[in-house]
């Protein structure tokens, strides 16, 4: 295996256009992950008229194609590399698709009844997810491949999260407020998601550019194994991600933290809307929810890279999920008094959230370069295939987690314009599913992250000259 280019990936500093190309590329990640996760399960349930449970499981239907397409699509991404130098093709495609199947996902209307309105959305939210995936697989595995620097890679995710917390301040305050913009729930739906599907594909085709030849040409010499890797058929793909897995301990532990982080946001984003309905009993508190949650993660990421510069990215990854467990905490307070106090919670979430996004997307490029060593370059398409695929697990299992919560303390759906009262029990399950819930599975995480063992000395000792 040649080692002359990692010193010259080491030693690059990367330039504020490639940071902000690729931290542009999180308008579309920010959007695709809060929108669905905020509005998709209440816009089945309260517009369409979808059982709770029917409703979790088309959400989680959709995620599960993702865990099936993942790999492949990673596998996919690195033969594309080996072959042309650039992962940009399958990027642009996403950013190009996505914003139609998007606007689709949400132009169901409540006339066509629980049972149509279902299958549409599925469809549609199946090819929306496809789309994304095409993006975001070789997205996730471009920062291992525009630098060596381990502080590098903390600078560049760091911006992304920066761009990320906006998006998603953008998406989870201006989606509700367009959802009101139309002249009725129906035609509402519909603007919110024509406009976000196309702001996502606009964020997504710009940070395509960062994935050109001039990222890999610092690898010209690694393309080889690549090739050997993935000239096979899909069943030898999946084994791959496989192999990955069994031999990176380090993969194993920060995915599995990230998996259980991912389950504890995805719990919480899909309850948000609920909690703002029916706790804080306004539909539009969803708005002051999420400027709560993002003001201050924007103010936050930068400090948590200086964090991670002084102790180690993770012991700041570490101080940052003990953060949120105490902050989901106490919210569980709200079973029996309910008020405006939850936004302070919320905001100390926040801070906490800033980190648990850049800090473990600065981890895996890291893993990516220790698995290298080892085992041969051009593999981190599989590696981001993976990753992607229990991101989506996490997301995935936290939207059926609230549905779950709700048909078991039975909540009550309606379609769209027709009031109804929750009953005590449900209120409470949307309570603890904000609270508790994610407290419990953030503390879990705590203990997968202590067998991840990889420290900074070990990725400078890889990366520097002669290594």
């Amino acid at each position: 295996m040649s080692t002359e280019a990692r010193p010259e990936r080491a030693s690059v500093r990367l330039s504020p256009r490639t940071i902000v190309l690729y931290a542009i590329g999180s308008l579309g990640t920010g959007g695709y992950a809060t929108l669905p996760g905020l509005v998709l399960t209440y816009f089945l349930t309260d517009n369409l008229g979808v059982a709770a449970l029917a409703a979790g499981l088309i959400v989680t239907s959709a995620k599960i194609w993702d865990v099936v397409i993942d790999p492949l699509i990673g596998a996919a991404s690195d033969r594309q590399l080996a072959r042309t130098g650039s992962r940009r093709g399958f990027m642009v495609t996403g950013a190009l698709t996505l914003p139609l199947c998007f606007a689709l996902t949400f132009a169901v209307p409540p006339s066509w009844g629980p049972v149509a309105g279902a299958i549409c959305v599925l469809l549609a939210f199946l090819a929306t997810a496809t789309a994304f995936s095409l993006f975001q697989v070789p997205y996730v595995a471009l920062p291992a491949e525009l630098t060596g620097s381990y502080d590098e890679r903390t600078r560049l995710l760091g911006w992304r999260v920066v761009v990320l917390t906006a998006a998603i301040l953008l998406f989870g305050a201006g989606g509700p407020a367009l959802r009101k913009a139309g002249s009725d729930p129906a035609m509402g739906y519909l603007l919110m998601g024509i406009a976000a599907g196309v702001v996502i594909g606009i964020g997504m085709f710009i940070a395509a550019r960062t994935a050109g030849p001039s990222t890999a040409s610092t690898r010209a010499t690694d393309r080889a194994p690549a090739t050997a890797s993935t000239d096979s058929g899909w069943r030898d793909q999946y084994l791959s991600g496989f192999r990955a897995l069994g031999r990176s301990q380090p993969f194993r532990a920060l995915l599995g933290t990230f998996l259980l982080q991912a389950l504890a946001t995805g719990t919480m984003l899909a309850g948000a809307q609920y909690v703002a309905t029916w706790v804080l009993r306004s539909e539009d508190a969803v708005t002051l929810v999420f400027v709560a949650l993002v003001g201050p993660a924007l103010l936050a990421t930068p400090a948590w890279t200086i964090v991670a510069r002084r102790l180690g990215k993770e012991r700041a990854f570490a101080i940052a999920s003990i953060l949120f467990t105490l902050a989901a905490a106490s919210i569980t307070a709200a079973v029996w008094a309910p008020g405006a106090w939850i936004y302070a919670s919320v905001a100390v979430a926040g801070v906490a959230y800033a980190g648990l996004q850049s800090l473990p997307m600065a981890m895996l490029p890291d893993v990516i370069s220790h698995d290298e060593r080892a085992s041969g370059p051009g593999q981190a398409g599989t590696f981001t295939g993976i990753w992607t695929a229990g991101e989506t697990v996490g997301f995935a299992l936290g939207a059926t987690a609230v549905s779950l919560t709700l048909a078991a303390t039975g909540y009550v759906s309606t379609v769209a314009g027709v009031a109804v009262e929750q009953p005590d029990a449900a209120i409470t399950g949307i309570v603890l599913s904000f609270s508790i819930l994610p407290a419990v599975l953030m503390a879990a995480s705590l203990l997968t992250l202590r067998r991840y063992r990889l420290r900074r000395h070990d990725i400078d000792v890889e990366t520097s000259p002669g290594a």
